[in-house]
C-alpha cells in the first residue's frame, strides 16, 4: 500500500491547467518592476518546452533557479517580487510545481537552501477564502517539496519542523470544507507528507484539527456522525445495508484510510487516546461490515493490526467487547483474493483467538468499561459476579475501573439512555457489596452523580438510579 501511487486530484489538475493557459504580459511586468530581466529569462527558458529540455535548462542552471524559487545572496525570490500580483504568483506556483516533478536535482538543490520555504510559506495564510488559489497551488508546491525532504534524510530539519504544523493546519481547514473536490486535495497532501516517524508525530500532536475531521468523515461514512451515541457502532449491524452513508464517496474514503493507517503505525503513542476519543474500534468495526471494496477492507484491517498489535493490553480487551472475532470469522467467509488483507485477517484472528482463550468473566466487565460503552451483558446483572468481583474492580489497576465508570455516567448519553441505566445498576452493585469504600466512591462523585439522575426522563434510568440510592440510603441506616 502506497500514497505515491493516488492520482493527483482532478480539481487541482483542472485549476493548474487553466493557470497554464493564461497569457501573462511578462515584459510589462518587467517594465513595472515586479519581476526582473533575469527573473523572466529563467522563466521563459523552462516555459512551455518539453519536459527533457525543461530538466537540461535547470541541471545546466541550478543555482540560478534556485534563486529563480527560494531567493538568495543574488536576489529575491519571484514570489516575493511579483507580490502584488496575484496571476503572476499563481502562475509561478504551478510552474515550480512543474519544475520540481521534472527536475528533481532542482527538489535536492532547493532543500539544501537555508530558507527553501521562506517565499511560500506565507501564502498559506493568502486568504481565507477557500476558492483562493494562491495557498492552494501553494500547499501543493510545499506538500512534494517538503515530503522530498523528510523522506531524504534520517533527520527532521528545522525548516521542515517549521513548514510541517503550517500545512497540515492549512490541509486539514480543507479536509473540512463541503466540497469534495478540496476535502480530496486536503486528504492526498496529508497522505504524501506522512512518511516518517517525525511527520507522524507531529501531525498527531495537533490531532483536534488534523485527526478529527477525518474521524468525523469516517462517521459520516458509518452514518453516526452523532458522537454521543454507539449504539449502532458497538456491534448492531442494523442499517448495514444502505452502503456508503453520509455523502462520503469511495475515493474520500479511501484516502482517509489511508492517512489513518499511515498514522498507525505510531500506534504506541496514538492507540489508547484514537480508542479514548473516537471509539476507534467500535468504529472500524462497523466500517468493516459496510466496507464495499477490498482495498478498503484492507486498510482497515492494517490499521486495526497496527493498533492491537501495539496496544494489547489496552486494545485487545475492546475488541473482544465490539465482537471483533465474530466479525473477522464473517470477513473470512468472503472471496477475498488480496495477499495483504489475507495476512492481516489470519494475523489478527490468530492474536484474538490466543487472547480469548485467556479471558475471564471479569476481563469481560474490565473491557467493557474501557470501551466507553455499556450494554447489558452478562455481569452486570449476575449477583455472584458483584460477591466474587467488587473489590477487584475498585481496587485493580489503582482505580482505573472505577474511573472510568465515573467517566462513562458523567456523560449525558442523549441518544443511549441504557448506557446510564447500566452505570447506575453497576454503581448499586459496588455500595451493596462493599459499604465500607461508599467514600471513595462518594469522593469520585457517583453518588451526586447518581442522585441527579433520579430526575432523568428515561424511565430505565431513573429506576437503576433510585435503586443505587437506596443502598447508600440503607447503609446510611445501618450506621
Amino acid at each position: 500500500m502506497s500514497a505515491a501511487s493516488l492520482e493527483p486530484p482532478t480539481y487541482l489538475s483542472s485549476l493548474q491547467n487553466n493557470i497554464r493557459a493564461r497569457p501573462i504580459p511578462w515584459e510589462g511586468a518587467v517594465r513595472a518592476g515586479n519581476i526582473t530581466d533575469d527573473h523572466l529569462k529563467k522563466i521563459k527558458a523552462v516555459d512551455k518546452v518539453r519536459k527533457e529540455q525543461r530538466r537540461q535548462t535547470i541541471d545546466g542552471d541550478i543555482p540560478g533557479y534556485v534563486t529563480l524559487l527560494a531567493g538568495g545572496s543574488s536576489g529575491k525570490s519571484v514570489l516575493e517580487s511579483a507580490a502584488r500580483r496575484s496571476d503572476i504568483v499563481q502562475y509561478i506556483l504551478v510552474l515550480a510545481a512543474d519544475l520540481i516533478n521534472d527536475a528533481p536535482s532542482l527538489s535536492s538543490a532547493l532543500i539544501a537552501h537555508p530558507q527553501p520555504y521562506k517565499p511560500f510559506l506565507p501564502l498559506l495564510r493568502h486568504s481565507t477564502n477557500a476558492e483562493d488559489p494562491i495557498p492552494l497551488l501553494t500547499s501543493n508546491f510545499l506538500t512534494n517539496l517538503v515530503s522530498t525532504s523528510i523522506t531524504s534524510s534520517s533527520k527532521s530539519t528545522p525548516q521542515d519542523e517549521e513548514a510541517l504544523p503550517q500545512l497540515y493546519h492549512y490541509l486539514s481547514t480543507l479536509t473540512q470544507n463541503q466540497d469534495s473536490g478540496l476535502q480530496d486535495i486536503g486528504v492526498q497532501g496529508l497522505s504524501t507528507l506522512l512518511r516518517t516517524s517525525r511527520a507522524r508525530q507531529l501531525f498527531w500532536a495537533q490531532r483536534k484539527e488534523t485527526v478529527d475531521p477525518l474521524v468525523e468523515i469516517l462517521r459520516a461514512a458509518a452514518g453516526s456522525k452523532d458522537s454521543g451515541s454507539s449504539t449502532t457502532l458497538a456491534g448492531s449491524s442494523r442499517g448495514v445495508d444502505v452502503g456508503i452513508a453520509g455523502g462520503v464517496g469511495l475515493q474520500l474514503l479511501y484516502r482517509v484510510l489511508l492517512v489513518l493507517w499511515q498514522l498507525s503505525f505510531e500506534g504506541e503513542l496514538i492507540g489508547d487516546e484514537l480508542q479514548e476519543d473516537h471509539e476507534i474500534l467500535q468504529l472500524y468495526s462497523h466500517l468493516l461490515r459496510l466496507s464495499p471494496k477490498e482495498k478498503t477492507t484492507r486498510l482497515l484491517l492494517a490499521t486495526l493490526r497496527n493498533l492491537l498489535s501495539f496496544n494489547r493490553t489496552t486494545l485487545l480487551p475492546v475488541a473482544v467487547f465490539v465482537r471483533l472475532p465474530a466479525l473477522l470469522s464473517t470477513i473470512s467467509g468472503r472471496h477475498l483474493t488480496d495477499p495483504d488483507l489475507l495476512e492481516d485477517l489470519k494475523y489478527l484472528s490468530e492474536m484474538l483467538d490466543e487472547y480469548t482463550k485467556t479471558q475471564t468473566t471479569f476481563d469481560q466487565y474490565a473491557a467493557e468499561l474501557q470501551s466507553g460503552h455499556l450494554r447489558w451483558s452478562p455481569p452486570h446483572r449476575n449477583p455472584t459476579f458483584w460477591k466474587e468481583n467488587a473489590r477487584r474492580i475498585l481496587d485493580e489497576n489503582s482505580g482505573a475501573l472505577p474511573k472510568k465508570l465515573k467517566e462513562i455516567i458523567s456523560k449525558s448519553w442523549e441518544n443511549d439512555k441504557q448506557v446510564l441505566a447500566i452505570a447506575c445498576n453497576d454503581v448499586g452493585h459496588l455500595v451493596k457489596e462493599l459499604p465500607e469504600r461508599r467514600g471513595q466512591l462518594e469522593k469520585l462523585g457517583f453518588k451526586t452523580r447518581v442522585m441527579e439522575l433520579m430526575a432523568d426522563k428515561d424511565e430505565s434510568v431513573r429506576w437503576e438510579s433510585l435503586r443505587a440510592v437506596g443502598e447508600w440510603l440503607r447503609y446510611t441506616f445501618d450506621d
